[in-house]
């Protein structure tokens, strides 16, 4: 199995180091990541200048751009074979309701899915890099379960309690659930006094009943989330119809 893993969190991530480090005795793998963190990306491509392409010493590869566009320049112009699964992360914080609309991790994953392959983004509840081996193991496992019955290509977004291995509950699918609206931003004043906002932080879950990934991260679960990309609101789609006519 040849797999292409990237990150928003850049090549030198612990994330992405122990994602690779567990996928390498099961499949033929190729790094290549943002140079630097890129988090809340979202799936934007860089069009206003070129884009360089490098390798670093642990052999990842690594770009002066976004997670998308590493996942697109791997897939048009740099690997000589298409890979079976892209996998994305670890990422460093939970990606989950409506946060994943912003995420460079599942943007990865995205890019990859547009392109007809197969993805997967893996996630982490909290920051620190806590239990993060005890992760890496379950990505490890869920890649392995290969996911035969799904149609291809398929997109899961995948987010993995700080627990230790012996700790971790159940993995189990989920819908999304959502937030509150974000926090305020910040206002502050630069060293020249002039007046700077820092974005505020996501607001508390507002649906994270049972079923969502909120509810199965906090109940020690492993949530798996399968996304699609269709955005048309069918529901509607009769009505702008009659408001046309």
């Amino acid at each position: 199995m040849k797999i292409l893993i990237s990150n928003d969190d850049g090549y030198l991530a612990p994330g992405i180091i122990a994602l690779a480090d567990a996928l390498a005795p099961i499949a033929d793998i190729v790094v290549v990541a943002p140079d630097s963190n890129r988090s809340a990306c979202s799936n934007s491509l860089t069009l206003d200048r070129p884009l360089s392409f490098y390798q670093a010493a642990n052999g990842f590869y690594f770009v002066n751009g976004t997670s998308s566009d590493c996942v697109h320049v791997a897939l048009t112009g740099i690997l000589t074979e298409k890979p079976d699964l892209v996998v994305s992360g670890i990422n460093q914080g939970q990606n989950m309701g409506d946060d994943t609309l912003y995420s460079g991790t599942v943007a990865a994953a995205t890019e990859a899915y547009l392109f007809g392959i197969p993805a997967i983004a893996f996630s982490q509840a909290d920051k620190g890099w806590a239990e993060l081996d005890s992760a890496a193991r379950i990505a490890k496992e869920i890649v392995q379960r290969r996911f035969d019955t799904l149609p291809r290509p398929f997109l899961l977004n995948v987010n993995i309690p700080n627990l230790p291995y012996d700790r971790l509950g159940r993995i189990v699918s989920t819908r999304l659930g959502k937030r509150h609206q974000s926090e305020g931003v910040i206002r502050m004043q630069d060293p020249n006094g002039r007046e700077i906002y820092w974005i505020g932080a996501a607001g508390p879950a507002k649906d994270a009943g049972e079923g969502t990934d909120f509810h199965a991260v906090v109940s020690g679960n492993v949530s798996i989330t399968p996304l699609q990309i269709d955005l048309t609101h069918t529901a509607q789609l009769a009505s702008l119809k009659k408001e046309l006519e």
